[in-house]
């Protein structure tokens, strides 16, 4: 009998959305069982409403975003996101430089498949939005992980990056701000990363889609605006500063110098033309969106919703014993540490085990290529009441665990 088995092409690629811990939960799930879920950056699915006017807009739309649109999309979205390179000074960036993509993702994938051949290198963070290291991978490349310095606020090991740079290597993934930490990385980390790809002649890749949720007055520097005469790849979208992830919204930049990158180019529009475009109505919502003050602003600065949220979460942590964590800057999301006393040797095991005493759902460190077994992150989403109960679950929980 002739079997059907999956490509050999995904044998190495880790994308962690499924495993024992999300089996168990859709399990007690069907049981009936109530599972609170901190694993999961989806506003929508803690009551964050979209901006009325982005549901008006994206209403509005609909009849008159019917058909395809330029593969790379509507010239309207495309001169919206060009402006906004402009306020976050990235250079040297035109309408056809920007690709509209459904969501980040697509155009990670993309951005590999069009560069990498079998073996070749792209040196990413540890620990990292998986996305990177399975694109890499799937596209017959090899993810080098290089280290973030949780002494040094989660910041990117500079000389760990160099020290791991080889003849196939072709560029770095920044992510800024991070995911799963929720640091920003101040200019001086980022111009030290850069020269680091003069220096090699390194292709720069800089997921910034949480550029627009930044707190206590900290303000994000986008890479490539360090970098005019390297070649940048930016990553953006309005699925967390708009709330509208299910709208599948984000975009990918060609900044800086792409002289040397011709064949890339030719590559990334194939790849582009092979999909037709993206969503032509979420397209639609670019220009407002990016033209308008942020309004994420009010739910970031105190006494906002994610602002007061990280405040309750962070300060728990701090008050469990054998927990820490360096305090986010950004985003929606903090990653623990827990110290030797847990005797932790398999983090997986202990997510599964939090899963099923205390019915609260998060992604274990390994789930971010984060090689020891002494993290988790927790989406701090969830209402307040929500979160002050698993944060009541989480100490109680700890105050007894051991492996």
């Amino acid at each position: 009998m002739r079997l059907f088995k999956k490509s050999h092409k995904l044998d190495n690629v880790c994308y962690d959305i499924r495993g024992p811990v999300m089996d168990e939960a859709n399990r007690m799930e069907q049981m009936g069982e109530k599972i609170l879920k901190l694993n999961i950056g989806n506003p929508a699915y803690f009551g964050f409403e979209a901006p009325e006017n982005i549901l008006r807009i994206m209403e509005n739309s609909l009849s008159s975003t019917e058909g395809y649109s330029d593969s790379k999309g509507l010239l309207s979205a495309r001169e919206a996101i060009v402006r906004y390179c402009k306020k976050k000074n990235i250079p040297n960036v035109t309408v056809n430089d920007v690709y509209t993509g459904n969501g980040v993702s697509e155009l990670i994938t993309m951005s590999m498949q069009g560069l990498l051949d079998t073996g070749d290198e792209i040196l990413v963070p540890a620990p990292d939005y998986p996305l990177w290291t399975a694109s890499v991978t799937l596209a017959g490349g090899r993810a080098v992980h290089y280290l973030c310095d949780e002494d040094n606020h989660w910041y990117p090991d500079v000389d760990d990056i160099e020290k791991k740079i080889t003849k196939r290597t072709k560029g770095i993934v920044v992510i800024n701000p991070n995911n799963p930490t929720g640091v920003l990385y101040p200019k001086d980390v980022l111009e030290g990363i850069v020269e680091l790809a003069r220096k090699y002649e390194l292709i720069l890749f800089a997921d910034e889609i949480y550029d627009r949720l930044v707190m206590d007055g900290k303000e994000h520097t986008a890479l490539a605006s360090l970098a005019p005469d390297l070649l940048t790849l930016s990553f953006n979208g309005l699925s967390k500063s708009h709330l509208i992830a299910g709208y599948r919204c984000g975009w990918m930049c060609l900044a800086g110098d792409k002289s040397k990158a011709k064949g890339y180019v030719e590559g990334l529009n194939l790849l582009s033309s092979m999909r037709l475009c993206s969503n032509v109505p979420a397209q639609s919502v670019i220009p407002t969106a990016l033209d308008e003050d942020n309004k994420a602003k009010s739910i970031l600065e105190k006494g906002g919703r994610v602002y007061e949220q990280r405040e309750i979460v962070c300060n728990y942590i701090d008050s469990i014993p054998g927990l820490s964590a360096v305090r986010p800057d950004a985003a929606f999301y903090v990653f623990p540490r827990m110290d030797a006393r847990f005797n932790i040797m398999d983090d997986e095991k202990f997510a599964l085990d939090f899963l099923k005493e205390k019915k609260i759902l998060v992604t274990h460190g390994g789930g971010f290529h984060w090689e020891q077994p002494d993290h988790f992150r927790i989406v701090y989403l969830p209402p307040v009441d929500m979160l002050e109960e698993c944060c009541e679950r989480m100490g109680e929980f700890f105050s007894t665990y051991k492996q």
